[in-house]
């Protein structure tokens, strides 16, 4: 079965795997600054946060109501992009956020990121990377925040299956989401940014932290490791895209893709049949 993953106020459902869009209703377009997809996103996205976006797209309904958001960024290491594709670092990019609300018929996914491969391609991007999560995520209270899901959507538009990223222990916040290591970095060596970071652990309880270095490094190790959960990953599918010829050849032949589990599938909600599709 596929599964067409839609979101709305951080909560996972899907779309019916024989719906289709009516593409004369929408229209894909760039969003020229960070605020209204930064604010789309943090809102309808599990994860509630907003990558280090290069480009911003918008799927727009017929009304004017802006119902996807799709954002290519840059990895945080550049051989995550050129341990794939030719060329350099810039020339490639990840599609960091992929989010539709659940008003979006079936295949809308794969209408929105062909339109914006089209631009970005244009633009002078040969290459496209980007990984699913499929581990299911709870609250601190059991309350479920991430069904997990493995990529249908990449898979209906040709993409290279890659296989899975490194497996790890993550850090969980009580709400379920991730407390990821570069934040921790960021705290323990002061760099630009730390302040934010820490103020993911005061939200959940921890105090305002020491400003000196080693008091901050205990204050960390403590407070983490009293507001935050492991969570063993088995490690994220990743999906890659040539949007050239050249890049298409250059690509490792694709892995066998993964499907959705008896189990997984069971934890996916139908999005609301009354009124919200459109």
């Amino acid at each position: 079965m596929m599964i067409n993953q839609r979101c709305r106020n951080g909560r996972s459902s899907y779309r019916p795997p024989d719906e289709v869009i009516n593409t004369f209703h929408y229209e894909v377009a760039p969003i020229e600054s960070d605020s209204e997809a930064k604010a789309f996103v943090r809102l309808h996205h599990y994860a509630h946060s907003f990558p280090a976006a290069r480009y911003r797209f918008g799927l727009y309904h017929r009304s004017g109501q802006l119902v996807g958001v799709a954002v290519f960024s840059h990895p945080c290491n550049n051989l995550v992009l050129t341990n794939i594709f030719p060329g350099n670092a810039v020339e490639s990019c990840e599609l960091g956020r992929l989010v539709l609300l659940d008003s979006v018929a079936g295949n809308g996914e794969s209408f929105f990121v062909s339109r914006c491969f089209h631009h970005v391609k244009h633009i002078g991007i040969i290459g496209v990377v980007s990984f699913s999560d499929p581990v299911p995520r709870t609250t601190a209270g059991g309350d479920l925040v991430h069904v997990g899901h493995t990529g249908t959507g990449y898979q209906a538009v040709n993409s290279h299956f890659l296989g899975r990223t490194t497996r790890r222990t993550l850090r969980l916040l009580p709400d379920g989401t991730v407390f990821n290591e570069r934040s921790a970095q960021k705290i323990r060596s002061e760099e630009r940014g730390w302040e934010s970071a820490a103020g993911c652990l005061e939200h959940f309880g921890a105090p305002k932290p020491p400003r000196e270095q080693a008091p901050r490094k205990e204050w960390f190790n403590h407070w983490r490791e009293k507001l935050t959960r492991p969570l063993w990953h088995e490690g994220n599918f990743k999906y890659a895209w040539g949007l050239d010829s050249a890049t298409k050849r250059a690509l490792p032949p694709s892995l066998p893709y993964p499907k959705l589990t008896k189990a997984q599938l069971a934890l996916w909600e139908p999005a609301p049949k009354n009124g919200n599709k459109q």
